[in-house]
């Protein structure tokens, strides 16, 4: 569950570049190669998929430079692949399956609520380790805080994991119902359905004493009523009439917690997370009296289902064949797959270490084959009488767009088996 802000922002560093970013708010839960005239034109097609990695970009206002983000600093382990995807926000642009499936939840909610939420959707994603995590009262020994898990700038800034850490400054600032959408980070693997940046959504809102004291049940009770029948109404605006359940779950900001799913193409699917706002958030933000709401949903997942989209990658893709078959305002477009070429497969085996994680090793293949990269899969594990630890992976690397060369796939393999020995301190089998 995400649970999250968005207009004019404000950057304050510290000593260590905290760069904590609010806004001035006006409107409204559930991760470029040069090339030379004498390269042949096979080669140039062949470096297409390079995202170029913008020196300065801006967002909402405030220019953010690859200095600010990717820097030589100890605790910090934002690779350019991830900072290469700032800025580019797909959830503002219309005629993406993301922006398309925002704006068609914005239209159920102002269809329903008068207009009466505020949006939020361009808020910088360098939020401070206390909006993350405290500010949503994520446990100091939580998973999620680990540098394996989140991208740290230094040790007290982050990309935001999820969109809530901009929820406790938006009640502070006395915004009661409010949509927040973003870009996401999260250090993860390597499949169709992961990738290090995706989008979220989240929802809140704030009642009044007088509001459920009228209708004679408590406030817990009143919230998780009003919260279910909204969401109910939110998937039958995307999906019609499907059969839906909860499912009873935990999350550290919210109590009662709740999951949604839905079944849908004869499988049940989790669409959302959500729950009655943790007191002590309220209370933090000087809503002492008063009972709130939450959900969070990721865009991606959602959108993969509605537009039979088939891997996460493709959000990205620039090619025509895929941009073009998306329009404004049409929900749910099955998109149709313009090529199929064929992976390439590759195995790597090593003696593994205490400190090896799986997520440090898909870090390190995807800084060097980015997004021709479709799967990193462990296919052996093994422990022999001395006590060490195998681990063999699979490799595939695949692109969308065209075939795959032997020559790049055989580089990209060399400088991963070189990545990894120095990097993770393996030893190589």
């Amino acid at each position: 569950m995400a649970i999250s802000l968005t207009h004019s922002i404000v950057c304050r560093p510290s000593s260590l570049f905290q760069r904590y970013c609010f806004r001035n708010f006006t409107v409204p839960f559930s991760s470029t190669y040069a090339t030379s005239s004498a390269l042949s034109a096979n080669k140039v097609r062949s470096h297409k998929w390079r995202q170029p990695v913008v020196s300065v970009l801006e967002i909402g206002g405030v220019k953010i430079g690859r200095d600010d983000v990717v820097r030589d600093d100890p605790t910090n382990n934002v690779p350019d692949t991830v900072f290469s995807k700032l800025g580019m926000q797909l959830h503002r642009r219309d005629q993406h399956p993301i922006g398309i499936l925002k704006n068609a939840i914005y239209d159920y909610f102002d269809k329903t609520y008068a207009e009466k939420f505020d949006k939020f959707d361009d808020l910088c994603p360098i939020v401070s380790v206390k909006e993350n995590f405290d500010d949503v009262l994520v446990p100091a020994d939580h998973v999620s805080r680990s540098y394996n898990d989140t991208y740290y700038v230094d040790a007290q800034t982050v990309l935001r994991c999820h969109t809530s850490a901009h929820q406790a400054e938006l009640l502070r600032r006395g915004h009661t119902q409010f949509l927040v959408t973003g870009d996401v980070y999260r250090r993860d693997s390597i499949d169709s359905t992961h990738y290090p940046v995706f989008h979220q959504m989240e929802g809140v809102r704030v009642f009044n004493p007088n509001e459920w004291e009228e209708s004679g049940v408590d406030a817990t009770s009143y919230a998780a009523g009003d919260l279910k029948k909204c969401l109910e109404g939110l998937a039958r605006h995307l999906f019609g009439a499907v059969e839906m359940r909860w499912v009873d779950t935990y999350f550290p900001f919210t109590n009662p917690s709740f999951e949604l799913e839905i079944y849908f193409q004869e499988k049940w699917l989790e669409v959302l997370g959500c729950g009655v706002t943790e007191q002590e958030i309220l209370k933090r933000s000087g809503k002492t009296n008063n009972v709130a709401w939450a959900f969070g949903l990721g865009l991606e997942r959602l959108a993969m289902v509605l537009f039979e989209i088939p891997d996460i990658r493709l959000f990205w893709s620039t090619d025509e064949r895929f941009t073009s078959q998306f329009s404004e305002g049409q929900l749910g477009v099955k998109f149709k797959p313009f090529s199929k070429f064929p992976p390439c497969y590759k195995d790597m085996s090593f003696w593994i270490s205490d400190s090896f994680t799986e997520n440090n090793l898909c870090e390190v293949v995807r800084g060097i084959a980015g997004d021709l990269v479709e799967e990193v899969r462990l296919i052996d594990n093994f422990t022999n009488k001395k006590g060490m630890t195998s681990h063999c992976y699979r490799i595939a690397y695949r692109s969308m767009e065209r075939s795959l060369t032997d020559e790049e796939i055989n580089q990209f393999q060399w400088n991963v088996r070189e990545e990894v020995q120095n990097k993770l301190n393996v030893v190589l089998r």
